[in-house]
């Protein structure tokens, strides 16, 4: 049996943010020789226990570079508005790349998939205000996200 490290951490559950997409507009190929693209985030909304807002319309977006193996390294940035009227900035990097080269062409049609069938996690930093979600910028966070058509709905987990 593996043992846990004694330092291994531990997560809460933060939020889920649901985020509809806007359509992809490609650079093929970028001065880096991948594919650069550009996603706007149309709109949104989040919510979790201590937590509930709506994605600012077009605030910002994604601006992912698929490598020529197929993993897509994210750069998303974006505004939040929670209910009580506070903006927040979110930055989230991080990886999606689906397991077999047949799941990464349905996700580039833009089809329904199984969240087993590809890996989609991001690390975000939010930029908040003093006050009751000051959390936000005190706390590291983890997010698994799920891909859906036209969509994608991310679950932050605090790193406590």
């Amino acid at each position: 049996m593996i043992e846990q490290h004694p330092f291994a951490p531990k997560c809460e559950y933060a939020f889920t943010v649901s985020i509809k997409l806007s359509q992809a507009f490609f650079l093929r190929p970028s001065s880096q020789g991948a594919t650069r693209a550009a996603v706007y985030a149309e709109s949104g909304t989040f919510e979790g226990p201590n937590i509930r807002g709506r994605v600012v319309p077009m605030s910002g977006g994604d601006w992912p570079l698929v490598r020529p193996n197929g993993v897509i390294d994210f750069d998303a940035r974006y505004l939040l508005e929670v209910d009580d009227g506070t903006i927040v900035y979110l930055q989230s990097r991080g990886y999606r790349w689906a397991k077999t080269p047949e799941i990464a062409e349905k996700m580039a049609r833009n089809e329904p998939v199984s969240e087993d069938d590809y890996y989609m996690r991001v690390a975000p930093k939010f930029d908040v205000p003093e006050g009751p979600h000051d959390w936000l910028g005190r706390y590291l966070f983890v997010g698994v996200a799920e891909k859906l058509p036209g969509a994608n709905r991310i679950h932050y987990f605090k790193v406590l």
